[in-house]
């Protein structure tokens, strides 16, 4: 009889084939700034149909680095997502840059459009848009927006690996943007990301501010700019690869697990699952988010969760709440309505590719007590 323990949040998916690739360099002696990062580029950019990829140490550096190339300057004003990672408003902010909420769809979650409009002002310089939770922002509305005011745009694609926009893979319609390979994301590198761009000068630009601004067209300390120490490690790629090449078999995991989810919340009174794919959007699984039902108590439900070996997570806090943008900047409730009432509500449950069914039981059932 098997004996029940925690079903924690998230797990990476690490085989023999990983292990063997990052031992390979490690008994090179490569260990950075080698070939194995090349490799890893290349086989990033052609799976996600980007002529350019640049790895980097985070998601974060790689969406920095975007931002640094866009020229954001002291008190440009930057319109991004509520619904995301602090990440995505920190790339700008660090810059300068000031942060421009605007609300969210309520089914996606991801940036409306029309909210995106009314938000432009005549300080507006730039929008960072997302793919939340791995479900394709409106890619086209939003880009031609941006072209329309002459805006820089940048995807924010850190939770995306694998989802496809209008038949296209995220990564593949001409927009700059981030990946991130944080343990829970579809493919992991310890700590880790990849740049993609159409455009070969910002690709070589990249490789240059990921080093400290140096040239590689001439002696090995010569800097021509002011860069940054955003590398990635060898052995970080060497694992890249490893997960790169059961890509597929990790995404379609997800998926399944997805959908038992689907079947075994079905019906579940005060829960509301993830939003479905539709022709033009196919959702990557990054995590699995429902919405509790307003007047639920979640801490209750995380605490009821937790007594049972539940592990479960808020995800996510509505950025523009956090202590130090209140303090900074004095957002406050009111700001994005409809975040803000997605935020307050929405509740990660344990997923992971090798997830088993019965655990999801579990978990359904765990839930459904709390409840």
């Amino acid at each position: 009889m098997k004996t029940e323990t925690r079903v924690p949040l998230s797990r990476p998916y690490i085989d023999e084939r990983d292990e063997e690739l990052v031992v390979d360099v490690l008994r090179s002696g490569r260990l950075s700034l080698g070939p194995t990062i090349e490799r890893f580029e290349e086989l990033f950019a052609e799976q996600v149909g980007a002529p350019y990829a640049a790895a980097v140490s985070s998601g974060t550096g790689g969406l920095h680095m975007l931002c640094h190339i866009a020229g954001v300057q002291e008190d440009d004003e930057v319109i991004t997502s509520p619904v995301s990672f602090v990440a995505t408003a920190n790339c700008f902010i660090f810059e300068g840059g000031r942060p421009v909420f605007a609300d969210v769809d309520p089914d996606t979650l991801n940036l409306d459009p029309a909210a995106v409009e009314a938000a432009i002002t005549q300080r507006t310089k730039g929008i960072v848009v997302v793919d939340m939770f791995g479900y394709p922002c409106e890619l086209d509305e939003l880009r031609e927006i941006a072209e329309r005011h002459g805006l820089w745009m940048i995807d924010d694609s850190c939770e995306a690996l694998g989802a496809e926009y209008k038949g296209a893979p995220i990564g593949s319609h001409g927009i700059s943007g981030t990946f991130g390979f944080y343990p829970n994301k579809q493919i992991t590198t310890g700590e880790g990301g990849m740049v993609t761009t159409h455009s070969e000068d910002e690709w070589e630009l990249l490789k240059s501010l990921r080093n400290q601004g140096r040239s590689y067209d001439s002696r090995w300390f010569h800097h021509v700019r002011l860069g940054f120490n955003y590398r990635i490690t060898d052995l970080q790629a060497a694992l890249g690869i490893g997960q790169l090449e059961k890509l597929d078999r990790l995404l379609a995991m997800r998926s399944d697990a997805a959908a038992r989810y689907g079947e075994l919340l079905a019906g579940v009174e005060g829960v509301e699952v993830p939003l479905a794919d539709d022709a033009a959007h196919r959702r990557s699984w990054f995590v699995y988010v429902v919405k509790l039902a307003q007047g639920i108590d979640r801490d209750a439900v995380l605490e009821r969760l937790a007594a049972q070996g539940i592990e479960a997570g808020l995800y996510v806090p509505a950025v523009h709440l956090q202590p130090y943008m209140r303090e900074r900047y004095g957002f406050a409730e009111g700001t994005c309505p409809v975040a803000e009432d997605a935020c307050s509500r929405t509740l990660a449950l344990p997923f992971f590719p090798q997830l088993e069914r019965e655990d999801q039981e579990r978990v359904a059932a765990a839930l459904r007590d709390a409840l």
